[in-house]
């Protein structure tokens, strides 16, 4: 048995769906709800945690998720409003129909009631429709305000629940609003509110062109790191590949990072094993976690800082090698 006193490992729902694409039309497997989806969920070893989109499948209630999750030993830590769907194809925040924007506020505030029902962390907000496609298409500084005042009203009416914003570069708009995390740092000092943060998505910023450990601390210094999301990918695209599968050293850096800022919470799988078996893609994931884990045990933290005071690379890598290259499975 495991000497280690390992992290609370989550994934989204969303894992454990299956969805079409444009090639696809189809579907990569049969619809499930979001029930199912809970049931395949905890067939995962060592899933503690899952982020459950919101609405829920047709014919589910609040009650339902409750009574599934409770079935089966998983607790919610966030409600992912979906204000990315066709309803919001021109933004949430920042769609011109103002009808249309009260209506996703509308969604979002509902989202906090099952925040407070299932006992979860956070409100995860996701704005992937708010943003643009050609130049001269919007108004930068109106977009941005409607983007920040609408982000405000929503904490502002809920100040007993954490709302935390994912930033991603692009996709499905070709330039999203809340697009980096220096941007999204900017927009939360102008919210002004201490409910407002980030969920810091490894594989959006690798996307993004980031250094995800340079972000997480960024983030961090600021008080701002209210979840964080991890996968791979090719860094053209936010592939949401299983984690540690192509960037194994910056991902061992980013939770060097969090575990020098004592930073403890959940570490959430945000992944689309689109053909790959969902459940089994997600225990290889928390393998790997585990993995990483331990190595961050092995890892010689003072030697390490000596090397990065020296701004030393070739002593840095030996010694994260070290460690992570010789964490054999207990």
């Amino acid at each position: 048995m495991s000497s280690y006193n390992y992290p609370k490992f989550g994934a989204g729902l969303w894992h454990f769906a299956n969805y079409i694409d444009r090639y696809a039309v189809d579907g990569y497997g049969p619809a499930l709800s979001t029930l199912e989806q809970i049931k395949l969920a905890a067939q995962v070893e060592d899933l503690a945690y899952v982020d459950v989109p919101y609405p829920f499948t047709p014919g589910v209630s609040v009650a339902d998720v409750k009574q599934a999750l409770q079935e089966v030993g998983l607790k919610a830590i966030g409600v992912t409003p979906e204000i990315y769907l066709r309803k919001f194809s021109r933004g949430a925040f920042t769609h011109p129909d103002a009808a249309v924007r009260a209506e996703a506020l509308a969604l979002m505030n509902e989202a906090a009631d099952v925040v407070r029902e299932l006992g979860a962390n956070y409100v995860k907000v996701w704005p992937g429709q708010d943003g643009w496609d050609y130049p001269f298409q919007v108004d930068h500084k109106n977009l941005w305000k409607l983007a920040v005042d609408g982000m405000r009203e929503l904490a502002g009416a809920n100040p007993d629940v954490k709302f935390a914003i994912e930033y991603k570069p692009r996709e499905p708009r070709v330039k999203m609003t809340w697009d980096s995390a220096a941007k999204s740092l900017l927009g939360i000092e102008e919210i002004g509110l201490d409910n407002v943060g980030i969920l810091l998505d490894f594989g959006h910023a690798l996307f993004a062109g980031e250094s995800p450990a340079g972000s997480a601390q960024l983030i961090l210094d600021r008080g701002r790191l209210f979840g964080m999301d991890v996968n791979d990918n090719l860094r053209g695209w936010d592939d949401d590949l299983v984690v540690g599968t192509v960037h194994m050293t910056e991902i061992f850096e980013f939770f060097y990072v969090l575990k020098c800022n004592n930073w403890d919470g959940v570490w959430q799988l945000d992944q689309f094993p689109f053909r790959e078996d969902h459940v089994e893609a997600a225990n290889l994931s928390i393998r790997f976690l585990k993995h990483i884990y331990r190595a961050l045990d092995k890892l010689d933290m003072p030697a390490l800082q000596a090397a990065q005071l020296e701004q030393n690379p070739l002593k840095a890598q030996r010694i994260i090698q070290n460690a992570l290259l010789t964490s054999i499975e207990e």
